[in-house]
């Protein structure tokens, strides 16, 4: 990707030429990216998955509440309701957690803001001729050049000297397939979104983070009360009843 006559040109698949002023709206979508795979990575190190996807699904009340309050759109009751449920089990969750970390809670709560800022900046947002592909090649470029020149300043660099799995070569080779396979997620992702309508898509979603949630407890310990399930049960309704009014369009 370099400059020429006042254009970038970005390398994805095919050389396409974007105007720099395009990029350049788009950044601020890509600083909020950093914000959502920063705080999510702090955040996942210090609570159970369940509990961090509950906190992560609540973002839908920022786009909701944006939609609504903001550009007074009508906005069905189901759909009102299901947004309740994801607040209500969002806040209730640290209330009942027996795990309660405040920290985790409060970098998900970043999660959760960078998140719903993210979703309203895509909707309101023109698209030009950057493709969804497209953006998340600018938002892992991004990602990468702010997050390495920002570890010195934020301490990550000499926090990970004192990391105790540093020097284990399973360490490192998990890292390395997860950011693989993190990547071919994404191009997964997008060409799931392209091929698909709303209401299949977030279907496709809601599965995986079903099957995520149910599967981490064999992995890592969690430790959960009759209430803490409720709030996760509740939880998993809300984004339920949204899925179906995606796919039905009430």
């Amino acid at each position: 990707m370099y400059a020429h006559s006042n254009h970038w040109i970005f390398i994805s698949g095919d050389t396409k030429i974007f105007p720099g002023s395009e990029i350049l709206s788009w950044l601020p979508a890509s600083v909020l990216f950093v914000g959502i795979i920063y705080a999510g990575s702090r955040a996942l190190s210090r609570l159970p998955i369940p509990v961090f996807l509950t906190v992560h699904n609540a973002a839908e009340v920022i786009t909701c509440g944006f939609q609504k309050f903001v550009q007074k759109e009508q906005t069905s009751h189901l759909k009102v309701c299901s947004v309740l449920f994801l607040l209500a089990a969002a806040v209730c969750l640290p209330l009942c957690d027996t795990q309660f970390d405040p920290n985790g809670y409060l970098w998900a709560l970043i999660h959760l803001i960078c998140l719903g800022a993210y979703k309203v900046f895509h909707k309101l947002w023109k698209p030009g001729s950057l493709s969804d592909l497209d953006q998340q090649y600018i938002n892992y470029v991004f990602s990468v050049v702010l997050l390495a020149s920002a570890s010195h300043p934020a301490g990550d660099l000499f926090s990970a000297l004192d990391f105790p799995f540093l020097y284990f070569y399973r360490f490192h080779s998990s890292c390395c397939a997860s950011g693989l396979l993190g990547f071919f997620l994404m191009l997964h992702t997008v060409k799931l979104k392209s091929s698909t309508t709303s209401g299949q898509y977030a279907a496709w979603n809601f599965l995986a983070k079903v099957i995520t949630a149910g599967l981490s407890p064999f992995f890592f310990v969690m430790t959960a009360n009759v209430l803490t399930i409720s709030c996760l049960v509740v939880g998993g309704v809300g984004e339920a009843l949204l899925v179906y009014t995606e796919r039905t369009g009430t």
